[in-house]
């Protein structure tokens, strides 16, 4: 017996194994036996193979010749590939952040092997697992390894044509969900106090911090600017992909209105930009390391605001928006998050820069100059 359609295995090698329909018994016989393969994933995809073309054979209705069974066997060879190899294709075709996926592959193929990826299996994916458990690594940040690879896989068996269960499906994570860590949110008087130090110190790393918090992007998305996308005409900054940089989404692709500490703060990190890029020093070989500006800017903030993260301004930006009972459409546009309101959101053009900039404008926080003469003032 044999759990692959239409075969026995006798002493480890599997035969094809059929009987023929009466209507073809002429040119078949009554029984179609074929040696196949001792390896059953190889076995499997043969019997696939020749199951179909002797179904299409059969269900023909003109007098075809009679298929060459042992033609069929020996010129079909399943396609063998490496995992490594199927996730480049993967990642080449996605226009997503490579470097999620990229990180969640290099640990598996550490502990599982870069092996042909039918050959995976479930105790593999729970191996990956227990190794990012041990290594103390949270839990939502495991579940995205998983469903990484799980993306991967997925894409491998339909591209090859593989029946099997993905084994990185339905995975269970102990306790997951229960490490949450809820970030902290700056006050306005936090934010207040940040942004003239920024502006005085003359230091472009510091300058992020208002640019962050009174834009809502997210650090790449600054950090990655070219001075093409930097409008101070109209005072706009296009987020939208460059060589150096992806967005997260396609919904990031966005104009924010330049206002408030905002546009003071872009206009001075211009003087120390250079022909390209707003941040050059981030740039580097074609690849935006906004991972390096992340470090540099979170070491003053956690020093000086108790902890809080540059990704902490990004939370109290959706807060401020949310306290000035800023519709949710409009939030999400600004800050580039996906909607969950439904996708008529995704209907239109979305609202226009005035009316953006008028809730902008609302929880902008209040700037005077040292010398009294130069107020900008939330409406």
């Amino acid at each position: 017996m044999s759990h692959i359609p239409y075969t026995i295995c006798r002493s480890g090698t599997y035969y094809y194994n059929r009987r023929v329909p009466k209507h073809a018994v002429i040119s078949y016989g009554h029984l179609i036996r074929q040696t196949l393969s001792k390896d059953p994933l190889k076995a499997e995809a043969l019997s696939k193979r020749l199951s179909e073309v002797l179904e299409g054979a059969w269900s023909a209705t003109t007098d075809a010749p009679p298929v060459n069974i042992s033609t069929i066997i020996g010129s079909f060879q399943p396609r063998r590939v490496a995992l490594s190899e199927i996730a480049a294709e993967y990642l080449a075709l996605k226009q997503i952040d490579q470097v999620p996926p990229s990180v969640a592959l290099s640990t598996f193929i550490s502990l599982a092997g870069d092996r042909d990826v039918s050959e995976y299996t479930r105790q593999d994916a729970k191996l990956l697992v227990h190794h990012l458990e041990m290594k103390g690594n949270k839990t939502a940040t495991i579940r995205r390894r998983i469903n990484s690879l799980s993306a991967i896989i997925n894409y491998a068996y339909s591209e090859l044509d593989l029946d099997k269960r993905n084994p990185f499906n339905r995975l269970f994570i102990r306790n997951e969900g229960n490490d949450v860590f809820k970030r902290g949110t700056f006050t306005n008087e936090q934010l207040k106090r940040g942004y003239d130090k920024a502006l005085s110190s003359c230091s472009k790393v510091k300058l992020l911090m208002p640019l962050l918090g009174e834009t809502g992007c997210r650090l790449a998305e600054i950090v990655g600017l070219r001075l093409e996308d930097i409008d101070l005409v109209n005072n706009l900054v296009h987020i939208r992909p460059n060589s150096a940089r992806r967005l997260k989404n396609k919904t990031s692709e966005r104009v924010v209105p330049l206002v408030g500490y905002a546009k003071l703060a872009i206009e001075q990190a211009l003087t120390q930009a250079d022909d390209e890029w707003l941040f050059p020093q981030y740039i580097k070989v074609g690849h935006c390391y906004a991972t390096h500006a992340s470090n540099a800017v979170n070491k003053w903030l956690k020093k000086d605001f108790d902890g809080l993260t540059a990704h902490c301004l990004r939370h109290t930006f959706r807060d401020r928006l949310r306290a000035v009972e800023c519709p949710m459409d409009i939030i999400d546009q600004i800050g580039g998050w996906r909607s969950a309101s439904g996708i008529g959101i995704n209907y239109g053009h979305g609202y226009s820069k005035v009316q953006v900039g008028r809730w902008l404008w609302l929880v902008s926080i209040s700037f005077t100059s040292s010398d009294g003469t130069y107020t900008l003032d939330p409406l």
